[in-house]
């Protein structure tokens, strides 16, 4: 019953490839902006726009992140009071009811 999940790690390549990979699509959306053909102030506007939504990315991720943590918390602590629970109770010898 002692399950102990095992923690994933990603591998430094896959880290990289992310990197590289957020770096590549914001140099080619700035490279974009840059190019437009239209007036400084919209350019300004489309970056100001990149740069809010790619915070927005990272603090979805990260609420979505911390959620899933404290769910696998909250289900270690069940498990751990569950086994406890189960490691005390011996059906051969109950308990006498109180008066």
């Amino acid at each position: 019953m002692n399950e102990t999940p095992v923690k994933q790690q990603n591998t430094g390549a896959y880290y990289g490839q992310a990197v590289a990979s957020f770096a590549i699509a914001l140099g080619a959306v700035a490279v974009g902006i840059y190019n437009m053909d239209t007036g400084a102030w919209v350019r300004a506007f489309m970056g100001i726009a990149v740069l809010y939504l790619t915070t927005s990315a990272f603090t979805l991720a990260k609420v979505i992140r911390d959620r899933q943590e404290a769910d696998q918390i909250v289900s270690r602590v069940d498990q751990a009071r569950m086994e406890k629970i189960m490691t005390e109770y011996d059906p051969f010898h109950p308990k006498a009811p109180k008066p």
